[in-house]
């Protein structure tokens, strides 16, 4: 049976629960041990595929196609594993799974109640996986206090006694704010948080502090004194200026080795010259891009963060600072796009669904296909580029995707056959790790440098195979397939200088310490072009 580590937060939220998770999963990775983050999230919905980014942000998708939370992507990002299904917990899904089992008959006429029924299967879940790891961490989403939050809580108070003492530790994520009226740091929050967590009936082993000062070593003893736990186990995690910084600090405060102590586990060396390096070349780049990423939520960034981290990879991989100018889609449909790309090296378009803001986009394409400036689309990216292509270049007047006009007279993009029919939203699309296969001599070949590759799809809709004789003859290059099902998931333009859609998300797929090579490359490019245009300037 592994370990388990959990992780609550209070005061408020965003205090960065996930990336203390990842970042604590990341040292103990790299000290040899076997390490798996799970998040269980106290709202009713199942999971969030059919939430709003607006009430949500990110949906991210696992290999095995669940939708989850976007912290998943935090742990992905950080550690080698890669997370499932098993790996979001939902309350939804906790009553979802209760209630089935009350139908089949399966608790033999007792009355289900939250406890123990509820608590018992969240701590079923919690032990999923267990087996196959050394520890296993679990972040309790919202904060102490929420009334959503407590059946979980009480589930991870009873595992302690499920358990021997030294199998489960308790990290705590709070907030030390600084009063800038006084000049000083407040420690009361943090007292009562712990206050409101022990009379649930835990007690944190280890307190991790947000500020953004340094705690003296005085604020310290306080805190471990009026939350009564040891001083080594107050964590003092100040605001770092990457999230890749977070487990180097969490180091020099010790963390790992408080944690390893208290499960009683031997304190293996660890090597950070990795994550060393990438903070390094975050902090010196050799030089810079900016990349405009036209989208619909470019006021709520949590909606594309996998994205933005998978440009700020690829500018790790070339010694880069990437600059993202966000541009709203629907601004581009009012107004000329001169206005928002003069000073952009790079033009991406995200995923979405919806047809708000979709022309914008649309337009976007048409800029950067005839300026010849690199762009990259994924997944409505793509389709928008498809759509352009057809109306500019093949003349198919109201050339469209039957999500936006049913009744196109040109759907260059469509329903796959299977989604034709579907009446339930939540998990029906297209999820998960999927095969496509790269024809050599191309873009896609040469950024990633083998024939076969598994991406992760998000979708209902895809390229219409009876317009790909009418591209293939305009020049359009189809550099990758499914071939099982013989789905176009790759689009070039061998014209242009770096002109790739893809069906598929690959900043799903992306870490730092292994950035996606179609990000790389489009970092590339970008970079090229704006040495192009400096260079054009001097000439004249």
């Amino acid at each position: 049976m592994a370990k388990f580590i959990f992780v609550t937060g209070g005061v408020l939220s965003s205090l960065g629960k996930g990336i203390t998770a990842a970042s604590l999963g990341t040292l103990l990775e790299l000290r040899g041990y076997k390490v798996i983050i799970k998040k269980f999230d106290p709202y009713l919905n199942v999971d969030p595929g059919t939430m709003s980014p607006f009430q949500h942000g990110e949906v991210y998708v696992t290999e095995d196609g669940a939708e989850t939370d976007l912290d998943l992507g935090h742990y992905e990002r950080f550690l080698n594993s890669y997370t499932n299904r098993d790996c979001n917990i939902t309350t939804g899904k906790i009553y979802y799974h209760v209630i089935e089992k009350e139908r089949k008959g399966d608790y033999l006429g007792a009355t289900v109640q939250v406890i123990p029924h509820i608590t018992d299967e969240i701590k079923n879940n919690i032990r999923k996986l267990s087996g196959e790891y050394d520890i296993v961490i679990v972040e309790i989403g919202g904060t102490v206090g929420d009334i959503e939050s407590l059946p979980f809580l009480e589930a991870i108070r009873q595992i302690r006694f499920d358990l021997d003492d030294n199998d489960v530790l308790y990290i705590h994520v709070t907030l030390v704010p600084y009063i800038k009226s006084a000049g000083e740091l407040k420690t009361k929050p943090t007292q009562h948080s712990v206050k409101e967590l022990r009379e649930i009936g835990i007690q944190p082993d280890i307190l991790v502090c947000r500020s953004e000062y340094p705690l003296s070593d005085g604020i310290k003893k306080k805190i471990a004194l009026f939350c009564n736990i040891s001083k080594e186990g107050v964590i003092n995690a100040i605001d770092a200026s990457s999230i890749y910084q977070v487990p180097l600090l969490l180091h020099n405060e010790g963390i790992d080795r408080v944690v390893l102590k208290k499960l009683k586990l031997p304190e293996k060396s660890l090597d950070l010259s990795k994550w060393e390096d990438i903070v390094f070349r975050l902090n010196n780049p050799e030089g810079e891009v900016t990349i405009g990423v036209v989208g619909k939520y470019v006021d709520l960034k949590d909606a594309y963060i996998s994205l933005n981290e998978a440009l700020v990879h690829g500018g790790i991989y070339n010694r880069l600072k990437v600059n993202i100018k966000w541009i709203d889609a629907e601004d581009l449909e009012k107004m000329p796009p001169d206005k928002f790309f003069e000073d952009v090296d790079g033009i991406l378009v995200p995923g979405g669904f919806g047809d708000r803001g979709v022309e914008g986009k649309i337009n976007a394409v048409n800029y950067a296909r005839i300026k010849n400036i690199p762009f990259f689309g994924i997944c409505l990216g793509m389709q928008c580029a498809v759509i352009e292509f057809a109306r500019n270049v093949l003349k198919l007047d109201g050339a469209n995707s039957v999500e936006f006009l049913p009744k196109t007279p040109y759907p260059v993009i469509d329903y796959m056959n299977e989604q034709k029919n579907i009446k339930k939203l939540g998990g029906t699309m297209r999820l998960g790790g999927y095969k496509c296969t790269i024809k050599e001599d191309t873009l896609a070949f040469r950024s990633y440098g083998k024939i076969e590759v598994i991406e992760r799809h998000r979708h209902r809709l895809e390229f219409n195979n009876r317009f790909k004789d009418d591209f293939l003859k305009a020049g359009v290059t189809i550099s990758g397939v499914n071939q099982e099902r013989e789905l176009v998931e790759i689009i070039e333009l061998k014209s242009h200088r770096w002109f790739l859609g893809c069906q598929f998300h690959p900043e799903f797929k992306s870490k730092p310490t292994n950035p996606h090579p179609l990000f790389s490359s489009f970092v590339n490019a970008a970079y090229k072009y704006k040495k192009d245009k400096s260079d054009e300037k001097v000439v004249i």
